[in-house]
């Protein structure tokens, strides 16, 4: 069922629809930035909500597209609002400023996801590619046809790569391996999203001197992982126990040790 109630341009508006002019440049040319967080506590303020990051990515995108900013207190204000109602929220700003705040609830199988883990397609056709992959813009067209086409092959998620093969991220969130007594993610050097998690994650492996490295996934590198995961501010830690591609399909534990670290964090 579709959420009856969200934030737009300073208003609380009961309904499931948002009107739009017809030259809407986030209408037609996907021209928006967005962030999603989930609430912990339903308080902005606690520390796995991260809101400053989370304000800051909006506000390095729209600096970066010489965008207005939007008006931060109203834009707290919305999400105050939808908080009391939902877990998970969507923060939308158009390049004039407006903002737009969704909500939704978490999936209802994700603590199964998270205990059994998922099958993942590697999405080896080039219109499965992110446009402006370092940012979080409406056009996101590349990352969901390749779930589209993951789900009607029977997995959960698909793997990115980019026009060398490099493995780089899902289509929802960042990729973490586990060998050699030491994590790995891809690089943002090869075109990934410096997710929210994943800085998160990293800081926190850190500070607990664990190793951590970012590194370029390629097809060797992949096969002699012990455990795959991928991560976002939502989901929390989704081991990956297969990924479906056209050379060979590969397996990995889902229950391996390693993940009880990742796990931690939350």
């Amino acid at each position: 069922m579709s959420p009856t109630i969200f934030w737009y341009n300073g208003a609380l508006i009961q309904g499931n629809k948002i009107e739009l002019p017809i030259d809407e440049p986030g209408l037609i040319y996907g021209a928006t930035v967005f962030t999603t967080l989930r609430i912990y506590h339903q308080s902005l303020n606690h520390p796995l909500t991260n809101w400053d990051a989370h304000s800051a990515r909006l506000i390095n995108s729209i600096e970066t597209f010489g965008w207005q900013l939007p008006d931060w207190n109203r834009l707290r204000q919305g999400a105050e609002e939808l908080l009391l109602h939902f877990p998970v929220l969507r923060i939308v700003i158009f390049p004039d400023g407006r903002e737009w705040i969704t909500g939704r609830y978490l999936p209802a199988d994700l603590s199964q996801r998270q205990t059994d883990g998922i099958t993942a397609w590697l999405a080896e056709t080039p219109e499965c590619r992110r446009s402006l992959p370092t940012y979080k813009t409406g056009n996101y067209l590349g990352g969901w046809l390749a779930l589209q086409k993951a789900q009607q092959l029977g997995a959960k998620e698909a793997i990115l790569i980019n026009d060398k093969g490099h493995w780089l991220e899902t289509s929802t969130g960042n990729l973490w391996g586990w060998k050699n007594g030491s994590w790995y993610t891809p690089s943002i050097d090869g075109g990934i999203l410096p997710g929210v998690a994943r800085s998160q994650i990293i800081n926190w492996l850190t500070q607990n001197s664990a190793s951590v490295r970012e590194v370029t996934w390629d097809g060797e590198f992949v096969k002699d992982l012990n455990a795959i995961a991928y991560t976002n501010c939502v989901i929390q830690v989704i081991p990956i126990h297969t990924v479906l591609n056209q050379d060979q399909t590969l397996f990995y534990p889902p229950t391996h040790q390693s993940l009880t670290e990742l796990r931690r964090l939350f």
